[in-house]
């Protein structure tokens, strides 16, 4: 049986959530592979910026089956899970910023 992490849930809803977060990881790497062949075909910053929000994506879920496996702590979990959403909102907004502004016509 999977040991639980801490007194907030029992062994089965770890074994629920487990199987949940590590479908969710193996559909984020996924993700994450399409992006950076994209990346690396375009070569540009926008895609780059991407593709990195797309990889600390797929290193939060990681985290979370830490976390779930008792691993991870909960208060570094916190960190490192609400510090990633920040830098992928970073990210994103760079990428908007990084793209060319259309030129219109006179």
């Amino acid at each position: 049986m999977i040991e639980v992490a801490g007194d907030w849930f029992g062994p089965r809803t770890a074994a629920l959530l487990l199987a949940v977060i590590a479908l969710a990881t193996l559909g984020t790497l996924s993700l994450f592979l399409v992006a950076a062949a994209g990346a690396f075909r375009r070569r540009t910053r926008p895609y780059l910026l991407l593709s990195t929000a797309i990889g600390l994506l797929v290193v939060r879920s990681v985290v979370g089956i830490g976390t779930v496996l008792g691993t991870v702590p909960m208060p570094v979990h916190h960190l490192t899970e609400h510090g990633f959403d920040f830098l992928i909102a970073l990210l994103v907004l760079g990428a908007i910023y990084a793209v060319d502004v259309p030129q219109t016509a006179d």
